[in-house]
């Protein structure tokens, strides 16, 4: 069963249209979507891709 975790995120108004993403807690990550339930979709795939890969690389969990 994978475990459940809550992140806080970081939605910046784009003058254009749109919102950047920010994980204060994983600062790596940082992406866009052009309506909020996008922009928190990609913060959503952004986080699992970073836990995902550092447990590929055998690195500890991030958090």
């Amino acid at each position: 069963m994978s475990e459940k975790r809550t992140f806080a995120v970081v939605l910046e108004p784009e003058e254009a249209g749109g919102f950047t993403v920010r994980v204060p807690s994983l600062p790596e990550i940082v992406t866009y979507g052009k309506h909020e339930r996008e922009a928190l979709a990609m913060a959503e795939d952004a986080i699992r891709l970073v836990i995902e890969d550092c447990a590929a690389r055998g690195e500890p969990n991030p958090l």
